[in-house]
């Protein structure tokens, strides 16, 4: 396996990461016939010549590599570009779509908790609407964004988030059903401590 060259590493999000190691993984697939890697606005995307859709390559990636690894944003190409020197031309790469960057299926909110922390998450990660299963660190979501998304998950449901629980539950669903559990335990103690 090529894990590429150590000149080549990158850091986002406080991990450092290596491309070349993420190419390797994508370049496994069947239907992949090139790839390259490369950090755009502090997001990782894959360029790709072959059949395979996003949705299967991010699976495929997800099962080889930690959250922070898999690109946030997969784009077909024809053909790589190469400078005169047949190596990739990195700067004449297209930069993604906007759309290229969230889940593939939008699913909406469903209840009003993740409705609110949904609107919490666009406003944050500023996108135009999230969906409750699209995941934290495909949208851009950091550590420094967590924070954001504590205070104001805080504002809304007055409840004690730390980061790592925004970090740890990567979609708003799953944010939205411990905002509930933790307003239930509230609740609950409050009743006792009247009893």
């Amino acid at each position: 396996h090529y894990h590429g060259r150590a000149d080549h590493q990158v850091k986002i999000r406080g991990f450092r990461i290596e491309p070349g190691e993420i190419e390797a993984v994508l370049h496994a697939h069947p239907d992949v016939r090139q790839v390259a890697v490369v950090v755009h606005e502090d997001r990782l995307v894959a360029y790709l010549v072959g059949t395979a859709s996003a949705s299967a390559l991010r699976e495929h990636a997800s099962r080889s590599l930690p959250d922070y690894m898999v690109p946030t944003a997969f784009v077909a190409l024809d053909a790589l570009p190469l400078n005169n020197n047949g190596k990739l031309d990195r700067a004449a790469l297209p930069a993604p779509e906007r759309d290229a960057v969230t889940s593939e299926e939008y699913v909406a909110p469903r209840t009003e908790t993740e409705e609110v922390l949904a609107a919490i998450w666009a406003e944050v990660l500023d996108v135009d609407r999230v969906g409750v299963e699209d995941n934290f660190f495909s949208l851009g979501g950091d550590s420094i964004r967590s924070l954001r998304i504590t205070a104001r998950t805080k504002e809304a449901f007055g409840v004690d988030l730390s980061p790592r629980d925004v970090l740890t539950a990567r979609t708003v669903s799953s944010l939205a059903d411990l905002v509930e559990e933790l307003v239930l335990a509230e609740l609950e103690a409050l009743v006792d401590r009247e009893a």
